[in-house]
């Protein structure tokens, strides 16, 4: 069952957003022409992965390359004329801020944490936005922007601790009310809980039938902590790709949304998030960011309930082709699909032939060799070889393991 939706936290009654205003913020982007159609797909390769019905709202298709235009622009847009905006973000919300502020003839100034990716920052700045470089995280960025706004007289806009922010990425949720009228659940990745906030406010005035679960990163799992906790934690730290949703806290606002518009909030690991960026990759044609793929990765994990149709929606497509480099290889390699040994030879003229002599009779495609002779604690007489293949899943993984030490080669998985 959903919660009360008037949940009382904080000493203080939190003021939810209404129907009224997430129909207005659908006018105000409809009327200045500011989103791209972004229409539902099912997908058969998930849906047969899933074991049910899947189907993907591809929000890296929207402008910015991703959701964050709509919360952004439905603030933006209802400030006083010419009134500069600062922003603080990772990324997303950077540059839906600064395309919003250069579509209503604004000067913007978005702070970024220091290791922001540079396709990000890069396209911030194209969007015509100041950037200032800033410590670790968002949160660390977060409280200077506020002051910097203060103190200029300009008009902070937070990442998600806003009603029409809130109500802006809820117009996605409008979409999908009337994209899959039978959806029996709506997986959203959560950061701070602006974008399931307002998707959960859709479907709850709209179709509360409809089961809206939250996923976010284990390493980065902020909201389930402060759902225990009843009130908002702030994690010590946070391990995750998922640049996108790794917010330390939410904010008391979202924390209510939560409580009183969504089902559950589950979490899903790397491995999970690499596998399911990959296989959108190969399966949907898709360039996902790892905390765009996150709720998909909780689909395909079996972490949601129910047996229907569900609608796995994608945040965003900004990632760092160096990242999207190692992800692939983290996802490839958690599925199955590289196998990487050790195997101890004697240092003889052709022992390695003979290694690779038997890789060819198992069918397998070598990826890369390494032939290591010193620096190793190693015996005298011998060598070790790292040797990385391609392979279909686990199941082949173990076969070619079997193989190897049935022609007699003493054979480990590489750590």
């Amino acid at each position: 069952m959903r919660p009360e939706r008037n949940h009382e936290g904080g000493g203080e009654r939190a003021e939810l957003v209404t129907l009224d205003d997430l129909f207005e913020a659908r006018q105000r982007l409809r009327a200045a022409r500011v989103l791209r159609p972004t229409p539902v797909d099912r997908s058969d390769s998930f849906s047969r992965l899933a074991g049910r019905t899947v189907w993907l709202k591809p929000e890296q298709q929207q402008r910015t390359g991703s959701f964050k235009i709509r919360g952004a622009y439905n603030h933006v847009c209802r400030l006083p004329p010419g009134q500069e905006v600062v922003a603080a973000s990772a990324g997303n919300h950077a540059q839906g801020v600064a395309l919003a502020a250069a579509l209503t003839d604004r000067k913007a100034t978005i702070y970024m944490p220091a290791q922001a990716p540079l396709p990000k920052v890069e396209a911030t700045r194209g969007y015509g936005a100041a950037v200032q470089s800033l410590g670790d995280s968002v949160d660390d960025c977060i409280q200077t922007a506020r002051e910097d706004a203060e103190d200029r007289g300009a008009a902070f806009v937070p990442p998600f601790d806003d009603l029409d922010v809130i109500a802006g990425q809820g117009t996605a949720g409008l979409e999908l009310v009337d994209e899959v009228p039978d959806a029996q659940v709506v997986a959203v990745a959560v950061g701070g809980g602006g974008w399931i906030s307002g998707i959960g406010g859709a479907f709850a005035h709209l179709r509360p039938e409809t089961r809206v679960i939250g996923v976010e990163a284990a390493g980065a799992d902020s909201m389930v902590a402060s759902l225990r906790a009843g009130r908002p934690v702030t994690l010590r730290r946070m391990r995750t790709m998922a640049d996108g949703i790794a917010v330390k806290a939410p904010s008391e606002l979202t924390l209510a949304h939560v409580q009183a518009f969504v089902d559950d909030v589950v979490t899903v690991g790397e491995e999970e998030i690499s596998q399911a960026l990959v296989l959108l990759l190969e399966r949907a044609k898709a360039v996902v960011e790892p905390s765009g793929a996150a709720a998909l990765a909780a689909v395909l994990a079996g972490r949601l309930p129910g047996s229907g149709p569900v609608v796995a929606v994608l945040g965003g497509g900004n990632i760092d082709p160096l990242l999207l480099t190692k992800v692939i290889d983290h996802g490839l390699s958690a599925a199955g699909r590289y196998l990487a040994v050790r195997v101890l030879l004697d240092d003889q003229p052709g022992s390695l032939a003979r290694l690779t002599g038997q890789v060819a009779r198992l069918g397998l495609n070598v990826l890369a060799v390494e032939h290591h002779r010193s620096g190793l604690d190693l015996p005298m007489a011998a060598v070790e070889v790292l040797l990385t293949v391609e392979t279909r899943n686990a199941l082949h993984s173990d076969e070619i393991l079997e193989g190897l030490r049935a022609a007699g080669f003493d054979v480990a998985l590489a750590r």
